[in-house]
């Protein structure tokens, strides 16, 4: 997985006068958890912006004036209710022999002829939850739609990967093609269609 170097340095008074002086800096407070104890510091703001404003999942290299360098991920932000700037950022430390839980994008390859004959795509899951070694963490689950057809899906058990746990079930849809009134359907794709339809029926 690719990594985002952010330079910050360690703070050590952490009252709220302190911390709104920082944020009037344009500096946002951060905490680093995971370690022997929480490790405060703080960055430019300017510097979240391809880790925060992206769809993309990233691990982090938190590089320190001192010159300790942390490798972590991202847990949790908080931004103002009303500017919407940054207030707290908190990561968690990453080590190399412990696993770690973390949401990957699905990026979706090719064109479905399901959808090129009028059917709708329905694209359930943006993102999947897995756990993994940091040096097992993909950038994206990339899903080929190429043979999609109407009636057609495509389940987490087809993304099964020895190198990390994806934490859904194995039946969960990521994304499948559904008739549309307009649609144009093959003999295959109809009775693909009234199946789902059944199904779909069965557990209403």
């Amino acid at each position: 997985m690719k990594s985002i170097t952010i330079k910050g340095s360690e703070r050590e008074s952490v009252g709220k006068k302190a911390t709104k002086a920082l944020r009037n800096a344009g500096k946002v407070p951060c905490v680093i958890y995971g370690g022997d104890k929480p490790l405060h510091f703080t960055a430019d703001e300017l510097s979240f912006r391809d880790l925060v404003y992206t769809p993309n999942a990233h691990t982090v290299v938190v590089d320190l004036e001192d010159g300790n360098k942390f490798d972590a991920v991202m847990q949790d932000i908080q931004f103002h209710p009303v500017t919407d700037k940054i207030l707290h950022v908190d990561f968690y430390q990453l080590f190399a022999d412990k696993e770690l839980t973390m949401d990957i994008p699905v990026r979706l390859l090719g064109s479905s002829p399901g959808v090129r004959n009028g059917g709708r795509l329905l694209f359930r899951k943006r993102k999947l939850s897995i756990k993994a070694l940091p040096a097992k963490l993909p950038d994206f689950f990339d899903i080929d739609i190429s043979k999609l057809k109407i009636g057609g899906n495509i389940a987490v058990e087809s993304l099964l990967n020895d190198d990390f746990t994806i934490l859904h079930p194995e039946t969960t849809v990521v994304v499948q093609v559904k008739a549309a009134r307009n649609a144009v359907l093959t003999d295959e794709e109809e009775e693909e269609a009234a199946a789902e339809e059944a199904a779909e029926a069965g557990n209403e």
